[in-house]
């Protein structure tokens, strides 16, 4: 190998080598090649085909500066002129050159204020705050400035830190009085014979300065495990971020993740770890995993040591966590030993070797699974409604025919429910941010008989149809697709489809997502010379594509409409693409030829009209509305008080709404509809059924941790939900199910199309 291209990444290799300054932290050695290879393909292949110059320079540069400092309170006004003197019009020719050296000086710059700002904290945590002054603290300061001067910059930090004290007061409040309550029911009902007595020694209780020193002492922690590799990733992916959203650099770990996440298996030992005060401590096992099936390893361990077979140990207390992961994880069939202080040993020295052979772990949380549900109708009639919830669509791309697919799981499911009778069919992608584009079209084509699924448009501006022609469906009744301000890309080409088909009914939030761009994970190691594989590169996930619906439009910035418009949190949210710095323009294709159903149409009006009537005299769309009304009056004012008083007149304003609602509730007695699980364990056989009168599970994660209120409260109903089945009730009572069986029938009329 003596090319052109191999020659300059060897001299641009070893001269950074040679000229890198020493320093505590080491320099990942694959930077000067993998930087200069990614510049070249985001110039060569991303959709936009935007050059690396001085404007992009600028904009990479503040998203490095950013992702380590986002709400400008580490750094001084002063690093940044420094730093953007020096590379604000440089980044791009240096990164070009190889010159990763700034994503390193930067690091350490951010390293050494961090510092000096958890010392400053400790003096603040010490000090008397009174909390009867109208003094206020804005948290978001993203769009504020850096502070001019160190007096301005500790001036920031003692408001911060005087809400912080502010909230740990308030909490101990709240648990003092919840402490007095139940020392009050438990006087009020004495022991019965027989009952367990409590003889746990609860434990130590930090004061408020410990527990506001500790969790600083944490950050601090975490950036002092930042590996080479590690300032690097987030210094690539500054750039990449200059692009569009979504396209992003992978290093090998997060390459695995991402592979996992798509394909829902991993190989290891089954264990969720979680980093605590320099340990790995033991979260949970995964049901049926090595380490459950052992039955020695028990939440709350914690990993001292890690051995590969019979090799010796590497000590990984203070180790960064998802290296200590990947010393876990490995081939199927391999032993790994671990070391660890058990939570239960009773003598503080005790240490315990667990040895464990790595198997295949089934990520079945993660994936599809259903509910019928019993409605009753207007006409006296229950009607069965199936809901298939879909968190991804995920897909194993490297499994083949037997690979983990969200379209078979799909199929497997909604013909269980068949069998059981169903009448009506929700696809819930309230949680579903997407997926696979293949997927998102085999999807589709269960509910199609055969057609042009979504258009797709390369930078060079040629379209491509994605058709399903397969003429069999998996169901032909009544359909209705729920969605919220999460589903996002392949969830909006799914029910943008079905929109456009006139096939279902699209449920839920003002919008979706608004995500019209497609991702390919690009192997890095497949550009690079066999010598320098060896630096594990990782991959480029590069926007290269915009998908745009049947009909012409596209969803980028815009999602799907629905047809029936119910209220939730996800309307005020600020979360979306058209929010997302760099997100690409909305545009317009000619539409393709598929044919659009007309029955359905006539019956959206009528079915609106019936829904909007249920949801204005809705109780629980009553609070929903107000909460929305209330969230969007504070975030106008994005200071927060900073008075007692006035913060505790706030929470008990809030309690005392949300017991009125519990109360009212109570009083009101309405039962959820009753409901039975039919998951994938169930049909494999490897779980009983299970009958309930629980209510459905909101959705798993809220739509943006910013977002105020999207979990609803532990005892409301899934409102959502709840009016989305009364929907599918007046659906299929103006349009029948189709019976089963019926499959020759459904492949003639698909001929005859």
């Amino acid at each position: 190998m003596n090319s052109p291209v191999f020659r300059r990444l060897m001299a641009v290799s070893l001269a950074l080598s040679l000229a890198a300054p020493a320093s505590a932290l080491e320099r990942y050695n694959g930077g000067p090649i993998v930087a200069e290879l990614v510049g070249r393909l985001l110039e060569q292949t991303h959709y936009a085909r935007r050059p690396i110059d001085d404007d992009a320079s600028r904009e990479f540069l503040r998203n490095y500066l950013d992702s380590y400092d986002y709400n400008h309170m580490i750094l001084e006004k002063s690093d940044v002129e420094e730093f953007e003197a020096k590379y604000a019009k440089t980044l791009d020719d240096r990164l070009k050159d190889g010159d990763v050296e700034a994503a390193y000086e930067i690091f350490e710059r951010v390293s050494q204020r961090l510092a000096e700002r958890v010392a400053l904290v400790k003096t603040l945590t010490s000090s008397t705050f009174t909390f009867t002054t109208g003094e206020k603290v804005v948290l978001d300061r993203h769009e504020l400035g850096w502070p001019a001067t160190k007096a301005e910059a500790k001036e920031l930090w003692r408001l911060r830190i005087k809400h912080e004290v502010l909230l740990e007061r308030l909490a101990k409040l709240q648990a003092d009085e919840a402490k007095a309550a139940a020392a009050k029911k438990a006087a009020e009902s004495p022991p019965k014979p027989g009952d367990k007595k409590e003889d746990a020694k609860p434990a130590k209780e930090l004061s408020i300065k410990e527990t506001i020193d500790q969790r600083y002492d944490r950050t601090l922690r975490s950036y002092t495990e930042y590996d080479g590799i590690d300032v690097f990733s987030t210094f690539i992916s500054a750039l990449t971020r200059v692009f569009d959203p979504h396209t992003d650099y992978l290093a090998a770990a997060q390459k695995e993740n991402f592979d996992i996440s798509m394909k829902l298996s991993l190989v290891g030992i089954g264990a969720v770890l979680r980093s605590e005060d320099g340990y790995a401590r033991i979260v949970s096992l995964v049901p049926g995993g090595p380490a459950d099936s052992d039955k020695r390893l028990k939440p709350n361990d914690k990993i001292e040591a890690v051995a590969q077979g019979d090799g010796p140990f590497i000590e990984v207390v203070g180790m960064k966590l998802d290296r200590l992961v990947q010393m876990i994880r490995g081939e199927k069939g391999t032993t790994v030993r671990i070391r660890v202080i058990p939570v239960d040993a009773i003598d503080p020295a005790t240490r315990v070797v667990i040895t464990l052979v790595r198997d295949e772990i089934k990520l079945t949380d993660q994936e599809a699974r259903a509910k019928i549900f019993t409605v009753p109708g207007q006409n006296g009639k229950a009607y069965r409604v199936g809901v298939l919830d879909l968190p991804s669509f995920y897909a194993d791309m490297r499994g083949g025919s037997d690979g983990k697919s969200a379209t078979r799981d799909a199929e497997r499911l909604i013909e269980e429910m068949k069998k059981r009778g169903m009448d009506s069919l929700i696809i819930d992608l309230r949680r579903d941010g997407g997926g696979s584009l293949t997927e998102a079209v085999s999807l589709t084509g269960l509910f199609i008989n055969t057609g042009p699924v979504v258009q797709v448009k390369d930078a060079r501006g040629t379209i491509k149809l994605l058709h399903d022609n397969d003429a069999m469906t998996a169901f032909d009744g009544p359909l209705i697709v729920l969605a919220s301000r999460a589903s996002a890309s392949a969830s909006e080409i799914f029910a943008a489809a079905l929109q456009d088909y006139g096939r279902g009914v699209v449920v839920g939030d003002k919008s979706t997502f608004g995500k019209g761009t497609v991702q390919s994970v690009l192997e890095l190691n497949q550009y690079l010379p066999p010598a320098y594989r060896s630096y594990k590169p990782g991959a480029l996930k590069l926007t290269i594509q915009k998908f745009y619906r049947v009909s012409g439009g596209s969803t980028q910035h815009r999602g799907v409409l629905p047809d029936i418009h119910v209220p939730f949190y996800g309307d005020i949210s600020e979360s979306t693409e058209s929010s997302q710095k760099n997100a690409l323009p909305y545009d317009e294709v000619e539409p393709a030829a598929y044919d659009r159903g007309a029955a359905l149409q006539a019956r959206l009006s009528a079915l609106a009209k019936a829904s909007a009537a249920r949801v204005a005299s809705s109780r629980e769309f009553h609070w929903i509305k107000e909460d929305m009304a209330r969230w969007e009056r504070q975030k106008k004012d994005k200071a927060l008080s900073l008075n007692e008083k006035t913060r505790l007149a706030e929470r008990r304003s809030e309690e005392d709404r949300q017991a009125a609602r519990k109360k009212e509730r109570a009083a009101r007695k309405e039962k959820p509809y009753p409901s039975e699980d039919v998951t994938l364990a169930l049909i494999e056989g490897r779980t009983p059924a299970v009958s309930s009168a629980a209510a459905a599970a909101p959705p798993a994660a809220p739509l943006d941790e910013e977002d105020p209120g999207y979990e609803r409260a532990p005892d409301a109903p899934d409102a959502v939900l709840d009016e989305t089945l009364r929907v599918a009730v007046d659906l299929t009572a103006v349009q029948p199910p189709v019976a089963d069986g019926q499959a020759e029938r459904r492949e003639r009329n698909a001929v005859a199309r």
